[in-house]
């Protein structure tokens, strides 16, 4: 461990200075160890497990058979290579014991179409999709003024008749001779003809 080279890369990365006595020193060192000693743990067991699943290989495939027909067993080391057999039996003395072989359990194959987890999801996304259309409506109901009916189309006479031309036209001179009146006189006119 470089403890300089530590130092350096905690003020690059935090910018604080730590000196090369600091405890932190002490938990780096014991973590070191306690990795270290992991660490080789895993591979022993790595190793032991890799050397039992080749012997199951080779002993399924039938590739530990010797040419005369006798079967030997053959150890193998972490590089697959044969080992001599002492040293599985010490490593089998050290404590380390090949599991028993247990029962393989069968995988589908084939999966349902809609899993019930996904009809569930479906439920919910559905009720969720119902209610919010039910909301939108809701709203659209409370807040939606309709529009007024349109107005009603007038639709005019392509042509007036005789008798409607002279009635205007009564009627334009009629309104002429009113508008000529003294004021006091066509108010009274004009509320009479409001009757």
């Amino acid at each position: 461990m470089d403890q300089h080279k530590l130092r350096s890369l905690v003020f690059e990365k935090t910018g604080v200075r730590i000196d090369v006595d600091d405890p932190v020193f002490a938990l780096v060192a014991l973590n070191e160890a306690v990795l270290a000693e992991t660490v080789e743990r895993h591979i022993a067991l790595i190793d032991a497990a890799s050397q039992e699943l080749v012997q199951h290989a080779r002993s399924a495939v039938g590739l530990g058979a010797q040419h005369d027909g006798v079967r030997k067993p053959v150890a193998l080391d972490a590089t697959n290579e044969p080992a001599a057999i002492g040293a599985t039996a010490a490593a089998t003395a050290a404590g380390y014991a090949p599991a028993p072989a247990m029962p393989v359990r069968a995988i589908a194959t084939q999966s349902p179409a809609v899993t019930p987890r996904e009809l569930r999801l479906l439920g919910a996304a559905a009720g969720v999709s119902v209610l919010s259309a039910l909301l939108v409506l809701g709203g659209q109901a409370a807040f939606f003024k309709p529009l007024p009916p349109p107005a009603p189309v007038i639709q005019q006479a392509k042509a007036l008749t005789p008798e409607q031309t002279t009635a205007l036209a009564n009627a334009d001179k009629l309104n002429k001779a009113i508008q000529k009146l003294d004021p006091k006189l066509r108010a009274q006119l004009q509320a009479e003809l409001l009757k």
